[in-house]
């Protein structure tokens, strides 16, 4: 009983190291944003929160954060969209269909997880050039609809739904795309969920290809908006530069949130698989 005690003990500790070492440079942020040069750059370092908060509408106003976070909230949400059907019809033609080259067409979704952004830029940059989407939504949002990760996630969901369910749908007469409306769907919101949170984020945090996407302000996204309020503040007024990191962090935190609960519930029924 006393070992059992002295371990819980040793992992109520490491738990709460572990959130703080995760989630101190969000503190430090907050901290920093609400305060003055001077307070800044004081030693030894000030590490209590000040009521400096005129920072938050500086960093507001002086790059058009406001502007930006419209545009990225328009690219993060539609992609997110884009990736979650795309990956859903996907997923369901591997799983519930056959036809010819099936193995080397999911081989071929696998190999471009290993294809990050960077590597086809160029060719990506082309392309888009081509179609003359550069410095428009299309250009920000069409190059990232296909996921493989979402289609990946999606099949092993699916292969985990009983096969009797399909047996049934076809007795009662149910279409394939009813059968993916009415039952697959449902029974893969929490998967979804977390795919949502993932996608989403991961989109809010682009910085390059929208970096060589774009060339007004008016089509910016906060990424590059936080490297541009950096260059107006001469990277001296940290608390000015805080407050708008602070400021972009808020929608996909609160996208986080409010998907917190599907998000731990998918990546649990991942695990049992």
């Amino acid at each position: 009983m006393a070992a059992g005690k002295k371990k819980e003990i040793i992992y109520t500790i490491l738990i709460i190291f572990s959130i703080l070492v995760v989630s101190m440079p969000v503190i430090l942020s907050i901290i920093i944003s609400t305060q003055t040069p001077v307070q800044v750059y004081s030693s030894p370092p000030r590490l209590t929160p000040s009521n400096h908060f005129a920072n938050y509408p500086t960093a507001w106003k002086s790059v058009a954060l406001g502007r930006m976070m419209i545009n990225s909230t328009i690219v993060a949400a539609a992609v997110t969209a884009g990736k979650i059907i795309m990956g859903l019809l996907a997923a369901f033609a591997f799983t519930h269909f056959e036809f010819k080259g099936k193995n080397f067409l999911f081989f071929i979704v696998l190999v471009t997880l290993l294809l990050p952004i960077p590597v086809r830029i160029v060719a990506l940059f082309a392309i888009t050039s081509s179609f003359h989407w550069i410095d428009t939504f299309w250009g920000l949002i069409v190059p990232f609809l296909a996921s493989a990760t979402a289609t990946f996630l999606l099949i092993q969901r699916f292969k985990m739904v009983p096969r009797e369910l399909l047996d049934a749908a076809k007795v009662d007469g149910c279409s394939p795309m009813r059968y993916l409306y009415k039952i697959l769907l449902p029974l893969s919101k929490n998967t979804i969920g977390a795919l949502i949170v993932i996608q989403f984020i991961y989109i809010w945090n682009q910085y390059l290809w929208p970096l060589m996407a774009t060339n007004s302000k008016e089509m910016r996204v906060v990424q590059i908006g936080v490297k541009m309020l950096i260059n107006a503040e001469a990277m001296n007024n940290w608390g000015v530069i805080m407050a708008g990191v602070v400021i972009t962090m808020l929608p996909p935190l609160l996208v986080f949130f409010i998907m917190q609960e599907s998000f731990m519930k998918g990546f649990a029924l991942a695990s049992e698989k």
